[in-house]
């Protein structure tokens, strides 16, 4: 295969795999040099085989098509290059993404009950209690614990120098732990003269701990607790992730329709009559979990769940009203939670971040729009976005006309040109740009970071949005244990 048919740019934008000389990065050589005695024709064939285990294992994602008004089930995008993490680099990552989720962990307790981080004025009250996801029926309601955030996506990206930043924290019900898993999978099935060639830490291990954080939270220190993972049902974008997710952990999959609350404990319904439920992981948001509390009309959750929950007779991962703390004017924040909680320095650090309900910041950024990227604060997926540099007059004028008349549901960062990584298109390296999601485990004994995580891939060229949802496809990543 010809590796010089890669379109390397210099310094526009990191490389993964080449410094900014054009050389080949030490950790990538040994991968480039078996990938160049690949001939075209074997490189295609390994990507038809790919997709063909992917399709076979039903590894897909469910998108709704405006042209077409209806949902369409597709496969997500797999690529053959990994994303290489050396040893050193993961272990400063690991410390980074474990502080930060301590602190809002922290973040979260606190302003459920005594909120001092809003009258030592860290944060302005507003901007919690007015917060689309504080659900105040978490008012001094204690957790098993104190765990509110049993499981995090955190969204990693590097600028043009190679440094990383956090770009969002995932903290309700974050996505793609089973392309994580079925990429390793895939990997070692399709390319073991690859893989085994490296000294890769393992993952496989990760579904071990992340069943053993649920037990640890049930109710009472149960040895042996029932856990079920609540989805919305087939309809579900990610329902194949949490049919992956049940099996692999042995856990109930379940539906709203399928439990009962009775005197305050839930129980699943089954052919043997009803055992009682101690952990529900939950994919659904909060909005839908029990129409008794929130929303009345929902037919996906379980009518008196949360009264099961205030009564300690149930644990919730992650807790409802989590969302507070993974909102986009909330994340600018961190950094001053992770000096307030945990007395220390954040060892990643956000994306610069202008808070748009500040008359000043508000001003810049319209002044500058077309070299900012706008967000909708509750929104995620890659919605309600606007990336400035890539944009239409038309749109950085309708963009500016809604900050205007909401500001308070916006944020804005300077455009950060992701880091790029290789993919194989017609059998031939060209250049995509990527971030990772890291998956963060925490449990009442420690917290654990599953190694490399889910490297995301803007499939179409020059696009910085690498959500499914949006198009985007995945990577394996390979983290060294040397």
């Amino acid at each position: 295969m010809d590796l010089n048919a890669y379109k390397y740019e210099g310094s526009q934008f990191y490389d993964e795999v080449y410094d900014a000389g054009g050389n080949i990065r030490p950790h990538y050589s040994k991968l480039m040099e078996q990938l160049a005695q690949m001939a075209p024709y074997h490189v295609m064939q390994k990507q038809l085989a790919i997709e063909k285990q992917m399709q076979e294992e039903g590894v897909t994602y469910t998108l709704y098509s405006a042209t077409q008004g209806h949902m369409l089930e597709r496969t997500i995008p797999f690529d053959m290059i990994p994303n290489i993490i050396p040893s050193a680099e993961w272990a400063n990552l690991r410390a980074g993404l474990v502080q930060r989720v301590k602190a809002l962990n922290a973040f979260i307790k606190d302003v459920y009950h005594e909120q001092e981080i809003i009258r030592d004025g860290i944060i302005e009250r507003e901007m919690v209690v007015a917060n689309t996801y504080f659900c105040r029926e978490m008012m001094h309601l204690d957790v098993p614990q104190d765990m509110y955030i049993a499981v995090s996506g955190i969204d990693l990206i590097r600028n043009e120098h190679g440094e990383y930043f956090v770009l969002e924290d995932n903290l309700r019900s974050p996505s793609g732990f089973s392309y994580l898993f079925k990429g390793r999978s895939l990997m070692t099935n399709l390319f073991p003269e690859w893989y085994f060639a490296h000294d890769i830490r393992d993952v496989q291990p990760s579904i071990d701990r992340f069943l053993s954080v649920l037990k640890q939270l049930a109710p009472n220190g149960k040895a042996n607790p029932t856990i079920g993972l609540l989805t919305p049902g087939s309809y579900n974008s990610a329902y194949f992730e949490h049919m992956f997710l049940a099996q692999q952990m042995g856990i109930h999959l379940v539906e709203g329709r399928d439990m009962v609350v009775n005197n305050n404990k839930v129980y699943i319904r089954n052919m043997s009559g009803l055992q009682q439920v101690d952990v529900l992981y939950r994919r659904i948001d909060d909005d839908f979990l029990d129409p008794l509390a929130f929303r009345p009309d929902s037919m996906l959750g379980v009518a008196g769940l949360m009264n099961a929950y205030r009564s300690g007779n149930i644990a919730l991962a992650n807790a409802p009203g989590t969302g507070v703390a993974d909102d986009k004017a909330i994340y600018a924040f961190v950094p001053d939670m992770i000096r307030y909680y945990l007395n220390e320095e954040p060892i990643l650090k956000n994306v610069p971040t202008y808070i748009l309900s500040r008359a000043e910041e508000r001003e810049h950024v319209l002044a500058h729009l077309p070299e900012m990227v706008v967000k909708e604060t509750s929104l995620s997926g890659g919605y309600g976005m606007l990336i400035g540099p890539k944009a239409s007059e038309q749109e950085i004028a309708l963009f500016a006309e809604k900050i205007r008349e909401h500001p308070e549901r916006y944020i804005a960062q300077p455009t950060i040109s992701l880091s790029r990584c290789p993919v194989i298109k017609d059998a031939q390296l060209t250049p995509r740009h990527i971030d990772i999601r890291a998956f963060v485990l925490s449990g009442s004994q420690e917290v654990r970071v599953i190694p490399g995580g889910l490297t995301r891939v803007a499939m179409r060229e020059g696009s910085l949005v690498v959500n499914s949802s949006q198009g985007g496809g995945v990577k394996d990543t390979w983290v060294l244990s040397e």
